[in-house]
């Protein structure tokens, strides 16, 4: 699959702020979907990697949204240090280099990606979902397993796809928080690129099974991790 635009790998903390500035103000929330009837294939990705950080290991499962079929797995070992380190809100900048390389790779170009972290649920509205939606510029979702940004009420725990709003501080809409299973914390979906809230929430609800989390992540997390 073809990336359609650069990535830029800061040097430092301020320069990555500038960066999600820019890249935020391309960010399309309208939906290239009118219903999930029109979705047929979905990807999860996934990364994991060694405490050393020597080997990464990079997964992409692409599936059939009628039956959660596996239609093709990409997984890639990418050797050496992240270019950027773990800092809350910046995900995208350490993990965004070994997902493009490991989707360039991919022989089915999905009508979805799903990526383990946030959409504009994020303080300057540009998590890993968003930037990286905007760089390879297909839909995307963010459905994150904790909440890094944003308020919400506890959806009714003993109902699966029961959801809530999750708000900004000025009470801007910004996800959802889904109850996957029941009697289990809830995740965090929102919006990263090329697609609306209520279809972002849909598809992930439609991916659920018996497990907490979506098939397509939770799929990449196992191959990710073998």
């Amino acid at each position: 699959m073809k990336i359609k635009n650069k990535f830029e790998i800061p040097i430092d903390i301020k320069e990555a702020k500038i960066i999600q500035q820019d890249i935020s103000k391309r960010i399309i929330l309208k939906s290239d979907f009118e219903d999930i009837s029109q979705i047929k294939t979905v990807a999860g990705c996934d990364i994991s990697y060694r405490k050393d950080e020597s080997e990464i290991y990079v997964t992409i499962v692409v599936l059939n949204l009628d039956n959660l079929k596996i239609l093709e797995k990409v997984k890639i070992e990418y050797k050496g240090k992240f270019f950027f380190p773990y800092i809350p809100g910046y995900l995208s900048f350490r993990e965004g280099p070994p997902l493009l390389d490991a989707i360039r790779k991919m022989k089915i170009e999905p009508d979805v990606f799903i990526f383990d972290g946030q959409g504009i649920a994020h303080p300057r509205g540009i998590g890993i979902a968003s930037h990286l939606g905007v760089i390879i510029d297909k839909p995307s979702i963010g459905c994150a397993k904790s909440l890094l940004y944003g308020e919400y009420e506890e959806p009714p725990p003993g109902l699966k796809g029961a959801y809530t709003f999750l708000k900004d501080e000025v009470g801007t809409l910004i996800g959802t928080c889904m109850r996957s299973k029941k009697y289990t914390k809830p995740i965090f979906i929102s919006q990263g690129h090329r697609i609306g809230l209520k279809i972002s929430s849909d598809i992930i609800f439609k991916c659920l099974t018996k497990y907490r989390i979506p098939e397509p992540t939770r799929l990449a997390h196992i191959e990710a991790n073998k």
